[in-house]
């Protein structure tokens, strides 16, 4: 375990993940985002494959006998894929990050319903308040008597059900990862994305320009090299730990946001993505402390017992 490491590839994927969606921004929904799902899936195997094939057996890292669990996995992500695409081509670039938050809200409820997960009050209260913070980003968009407004409300409810969409994929990847290797999850996933992705030709694709396939290009092998950066991540350190530092994201797309594409989020959006931000710390810090507590509580018991 190398804690400080761990946060470095974990801070390092976060930026990966921005650059992903900014190179998705960039193509400003000139290419359907079924064209974008296949190529962001097909070039991300690109370091997917190399990272891969340095650790050894590429057979036996990716041996499944699950391909079903794989299969809903990879539909459940392409929808969030789907939709953060639409989001993308109708909000700024650091407002669809902060919808994307959401997503953890959306597994602890799903976790619960899914998976039968005991959930405890004090996570309930975070969801509640994360929540709060997703409405008030969503109030600069919440205009119905004004037909200008029209695209980011379309934009708003793409980037809710890319977030549910991207809870369910979670839950997945939580019962695959009791019995698959990260590999096997990376790569099927990967596959199943570009397969569902080349099946959308049929409702018409568009020829992209040379800056717009350099986009693409670079929105694969980011998104690759993010998936990549967070599944070694966990190897160096708890995914509790781990867990803040997603939030680097906002940061990332306020930068980029306002130095590459000229624009910047609405005091609402920065507030609400603020909150929601806390809630899942103070989940993540109290889980934690449970964690201590039971484990200090444990280590008393053994030694009273020897």
């Amino acid at each position: 375990m190398n804690p400080r490491l761990g946060i470095a590839l974990k801070v390092l994927a976060a930026l990966c993940a921005t650059l992903m969606a900014a190179s998705i921004k960039a193509l400003d929904g000139q290419i359907p985002s079924g064209e974008v799902v296949f190529f962001r899936s097909i070039f991300a195997l690109l370091p997917l494959l190399i990272w891969l094939s340095l650790q050894g057996n590429i057979l036996a890292l990716t041996k499944t006998r699950h391909f079903g669990g794989h299969a809903v996995r990879s539909l459940s992500g392409t929808g969030g894929m789907f939709f953060s695409y639409l989001a993308l081509a109708y909000l700024p670039l650091a407002d669809a990050t902060a919808l994307s938050y959401a997503a953890p809200l959306f597994t602890v409820v799903l976790a619960a319903v899914l998976l039968d997960e005991v959930i405890r009050g004090y996570r309930w209260t975070s969801v509640a308040i994360g929540f709060l913070g997703v409405l008030l980003m969503l109030l600069p968009h919440l205009n119905f008597f004004d037909t200008a407004s029209t695209a980011t409300m379309l934009g708003s409810a793409a980037g809710l059900l890319a977030a549910l969409f991207s809870a369910v994929s979670a839950v997945q990847i939580r019962h695959l990862a009791r019995t698959e290797q990260p590999g096997a999850i990376v790569l099927y996933f990967s596959l199943i994305t570009t397969v569902i992705g080349l099946a959308t030709i049929v409702f018409g694709w568009t020829m992209p320009t040379i800056w717009q396939f350099g986009f693409l290009l670079s929105a694969g092998i980011f998104g690759g090299m993010a998936q990549i950066l967070v599944t070694v991540s966990l190897r160096h350190a708890q995914a509790s730990l781990l867990a803040p530092f997603e939030y680097t994201t906002m940061l990332w797309s306020v930068l980029i946001g306002y130095f590459a594409l000229g624009q910047l989020p609405v005091a609402t959006t920065i507030v609400g993505g603020v909150v929601v931000a806390a809630a899942g710390l103070f989940a993540v810090w109290r889980e934690s402390r449970l964690k201590r507590s039971m484990q200090l509580a444990e280590n008393a018991l053994a030694k009273h017992e020897t």
